[in-house]
């Protein structure tokens, strides 16, 4: 039975026992009855600002219930939420706002100048509180991501407002699962996990910000069965001393997902043996929703490095230069096709896909599949770098970094991590007389309401000649690799900004 997003909230009100919690955040909670009689007076609010059936409405909360009575509220006015971190600089904001054009906007900064905003502690007083009806949105959800032109971009999501009562969710989550969301709500994976753990009549238990052996109390006390991290959390929770770690019963666990970036084997290995292979998934795939590969941990010890084998839904390629499929074991361009082409998941605002004349797709990943059909990723095109589970796209660093003055050019590479995966690190091209640790010092306060902050450059390295030749060109892998060499070497070619050069090599 398909279910308007709308109308969850009464639906499970109406049928769980009353006091039942849908969401919890630290001490706080929402029954269901109290997320639909919240989420109706918050639209009713929203409608009498102007929001109609069909619109988009920008979300700028972090991560608690009100972000939810907020979601519901747009779905019960027929709109379209888009989430965006309440702390996105202004030049940002302004990108995206421009790209979207949200007829309102809940939350973020004061300083985002968006033209109807709501304040993040608004409280929809005299509204009525009763059920609505409305039209379901076309969209479900518009999510921003990155552009590899320096500009952001749209995502939004062809799968209208509605859910299945009856189907099996994905990501073998449960009906009425118990599901930890530690991520930000400004990102993909963790906004549908979250909502998703709420469209099976599930109790949602949420972060306000993630912290290692929280983590961990919160799944014991809880009795969470299902949760998605990131690389970089699974990082920080190994990290923890092994007393602490082994002090807290997770036995209720089923379900342990890990995306959003490359995982390194041996932290992989050690979770594996931590809460056994059967526990222990990891997806691959874009918000574009194009196709997806999926693999168990007992799979992937028999296929280490593997993300998997392309779903049901989906083709995969791999294409290489000369737009030819290359042999098994051969490394090329990863293409998609959903559903045969016949209907898209997914379109753009600010961006346009790279689709070939055939349809097929690319996100820009490098991989390679073996004899079996399972998918191996190399590097990701040198336009991305992966950092903590974030995306960042260069040359969105690079026009902020090359707006300094005594900047000349600029180039942003990421460098290996053992924690996050990668660092942003900015090769820097300065002007004659500029001073590179001046930049370097300065970089920070000149970047903050250009950028937001898990972008900016944390290492730099100052160069004579143009990191790009004369047509513009980079060549980022290059760099990058040499760069990664010469960590290894313990060559020192890395300066740091006065607060962190505590950390130089």
């Amino acid at each position: 039975m398909l279910l308007p997003l709308s109308d969850v909230p009464r639906w499970y009100a109406e049928r769980k026992p009353h006091g039942t919690i849908a969401v919890r955040h630290g001490q706080d909670t929402l029954t269901w009855d109290e997320l639909e009689r919240g989420a109706n007076r918050r639209a009713r609010a929203f409608m009498a600002r102007g929001v109609k059936p069909g619109d988009f409405v920008a979300i700028g909360l972090p991560n608690g219930n009100a972000f939810f009575e907020t979601s519901f509220a747009v779905w019960k006015c027929g709109a379209t939420p888009t989430s965006l971190s309440w702390r996105l600089p202004r030049g940002e904001a302004a990108a995206v706002l421009d790209i979207l054009k949200p007829v309102l906007v809940v939350g973020g900064e004061a300083d985002w100048n968006a033209p109807n905003r709501l304040p993040a502690d608004f409280v929809p007083q005299g509204f009525s509180d009763e059920p609505l009806d409305p039209p379901v949105a076309r969209y479900w959800k518009a999510m921003t991501s990155g552009g590899s032109t320096g500009r952001p971009k749209v995502i939004l999501d062809h799968h209208p407002a509605v859910t299945d009562t009856v189907a099996a969710p994905p990501l073998n989550i449960p009906f009425g699962v118990s599901l930890l969301n530690p991520g930000p709500l400004y990102h993909n994976a963790p906004f549908i996990v979250s909502h998703y753990a709420l469209f099976t009549g599930g109790q949602l238990t949420g972060l306000v910000k993630f912290d290692a052996e929280e983590t961990l109390r919160q799944i014991e006390r809880e009795r969470v069965q299902w949760v998605n991290f990131v690389p970089t959390m699974m990082h920080r929770i190994w990290a923890l001393p092994e007393s602490v770690r082994n002090a807290y019963d997770l036995s209720s666990l089923e379900t342990v997902f890990h995306m959003a970036a490359p995982m390194p084997p041996w932290l992989k290995e050690n979770w594996i043996a931590w809460l056994g292979p059967e526990r222990i998934w990891e997806l691959y795939g874009g918000t574009e929703r194009q196709g997806s590969c999926i693999i168990s941990g007992a799979e992937w010890l028999t296929h280490k490095g593997s993300v998997g084998k392309i779903g049901d839904m989906a083709k995969l390629r791999i294409i290489g230069e000369d737009g030819n499929d290359v042999a098994p074991g051969e490394t090329g361009e990863i293409y998609f096709l959903n559903n045969d082409g016949k209907d898209a998941t997914y379109h753009y605002r600010g961006a346009e896909p790279k689709r070939r004349a055939d349809s097929w797709e690319s996100l820009g990943d490098i991989g390679r599949l073996d004899a079996e059909g399972y998918l191996y990723l190399g590097d990701r095109l040198a336009d991305m770098v992966l950092r903590g589970g974030a995306n960042i796209y260069p040359a969105e660093v690079e026009a902020a970094v090359s707006a300094c003055p005594g900047v000349r050019s600029c180039v942003v590479v990421g460098l290996p991590d053992p924690e996050l995966g990668q660092r942003v690190h900015a090769i820097i091209e300065p002007e004659p007389g500029a001073d590179g640790q001046a930049l370097a010092d300065g970089m920070a306060e000149f970047l903050r309401d250009r950028l937001s902050r898990y972008k900016h450059p944390e290492s730099f390295e100052i160069v004579s000649t143009p990191p790009r030749d004369d047509s513009g060109k980079v060549r980022r892998t290059l760099l990058r690799d040499e760069r990664a060499a010469w960590m290894k070497q313990g060559r020192a070619f890395r300066i740091w900004p006065a607060k962190a050069r505590a950390h130089a090599d």
